[in-house]
C-alpha cells in the first residue's frame, strides 16, 4: 500500500498554515515543486508541506523570498543546507546569557510607584520592554529583566517615565548604529571569505557559524570597556563642573577652564550674537593680556627689575 500523503491545495493550506493564495504565489516564484496533475486537480505531497514549513521558518528569521529561493535551489542542486541552516540558527540564537522572566501587573505597578499608568505600559510594550502573554491580561513577559530593573531604579531616583522611555529610544538608535558598524567590520575582515558567494557552501557556512559563536561576545565586551572609559572621563568632568561652578577647572590637557557668570555670557550674546560669543570672549581675553603686558613693560622703564616678571 502506498502510504504517501496526498493533499489538495486547500488541505495543504490547512496543514501548513499558509493561504491558498500564498501557495500559488510560491509556485509562481519557483519556491515550491510543481504538484502532480491528475485530471483537473493538482495533488501535493509531504515534500510540499515540508518546503512550506521551511519557507515559513526562514521568513520568521528575516530572510527575503529571493534569498530563500537561492538557498532552496542550492539544496535542490545537491549542495546541502545543513551548514546554512546551522548558521541561520547560530545568528538567530540568543546573544546574551540573560533569561526572560515574567511579571504580574501588580508587581509592575509596585515597582513604579504603586500607581497604575496605562500609557507607560503601552509605551513599554511598544519598545519591547514588556510583551503581552496571550490569555493573560494580568501578566507580562519581560525579555530583559535587567533593562526593566534599570528603568525601575531610574524612576525611584526621580526620573519621570516619559524621560526614561525617551532616553531608551535615543540610546537604542545609537546602539543599533554600533551594532551595524561592528557587523560591517567583521563582515569585511572575517566573514567575506566565507559568505562572498551566495549561497555559501555547506562547509563554509558551518565554519562561519563557528566563528559567530566565537566572536559573539566580542561586541559586548568592546562596548562595555569603552562605555566604562567614557563614563569615568565624563563623570569626572561633570563632577568638577558642578562642584566648582565659579572656579577654575583643570582639563585633560592641563589647561584651566574658567566658568563665566551667566549674566556676562548673555551680555556678550546680545552684543555680538550667539554665533560670535566664543570668538569675542577669546579675543577680549587676549587683548586684555596684551594690554597688561604692555603696561608692565612700560612701567618697567622706571623699575628694570620688573622685566623678568613681565616676561
Amino acid at each position: 500500500m502506498d502510504e504517501r500523503a496526498e493533499y489538495r491545495i486547500e488541505d495543504l493550506a490547512h496543514h501548513s498554515g499558509a493561504t491558498v493564495r500564498t501557495i500559488r504565489a510560491y509556485q509562481d516564484r519557483g519556491l515550491l515543486p510543481k504538484p502532480e496533475r491528475r485530471g483537473r486537480s493538482n495533488v501535493y505531497g509531504d515534500e510540499h508541506l515540508a518546503r512550506l514549513r521551511q519557507i515559513a521558518d526562514l521568513l520568521d528569521r528575516g530572510y527575503t523570498l529571493a534569498s530563500i529561493k537561492e538557498l532552496l535551489e542550492a539544496w535542490d542542486a545537491g549542495r546541502g543546507l545543513g551548514g546554512v541552516l546551522g548558521l541561520v540558527a547560530e545568528v538567530h540564537g540568543p546573544w546574551t546569557d540573560e533569561k526572560a522572566d515574567r511579571i504580574t501587573r501588580g508587581e509592575l505597578d509596585a515597582a513604579f510607584g504603586g500607581t497604575p499608568d496605562e500609557k507607560a505600559v503601552e509605551e513599554a510594550i511598544e519598545l519591547g520592554v514588556l510583551e503581552r502573554i496571550p490569555g493573560r491580561d494580568d501578566e507580562f513577559l519581560v525579555p530583559s529583566p535587567q533593562e526593566l530593573a534599570v528603568a525601575a531604579e531610574l524612576y525611584a531616583a526621580g526620573v519621570p517615565l516619559p524621560a526614561i522611555s525617551g532616553h531608551l529610544r535615543e540610546l537604542r538608535g545609537q546602539v543599533e548604529h554600533i551594532a551595524n558598524r561592528f557587523l560591517d567590520f567583521t563582515m569585511e575582515h572575517v566573514f567575506a571569505r566565507y559568505l562572498g558567494h551566495r549561497p555559501p557552501t555547506d562547509a563554509d557556512a558551518s565554519e562561519a557559524a563557528t566563528l559567530v559563536r566565537r566572536l559573539r561576545p566580542l561586541a559586548q565586551q568592546t562596548v562595555d570597556a569603552e562605555l566604562a572609559r567614557a563614563m569615568r572621563t565624563f563623570a569626572t568632568r561633570h563632577l568638577q563642573r558642578h562642584l566648582s561652578p565659579e572656579g577654575p577647572q583643570v582639563k585633560d590637557d592641563g589647561h584651566q577652564q574658567v566658568t563665566l557668570p551667566a549674566s556676562t555670557i548673555r551680555a556678550v550674546q546680545n552684543l555680538v550674537g550667539p554665533q560670535h560669543t566664543s570668538a569675542f570672549i577669546t579675543a577680549a581675553t587676549e587683548r586684555e593680556i596684551q594690554a597688561r603686558t604692555l603696561d608692565t613693560l612700560t612701567s618697567s622703564q622706571a623699575n628694570p627689575g620688573e622685566i623678568g616678571e613681565a616676561t
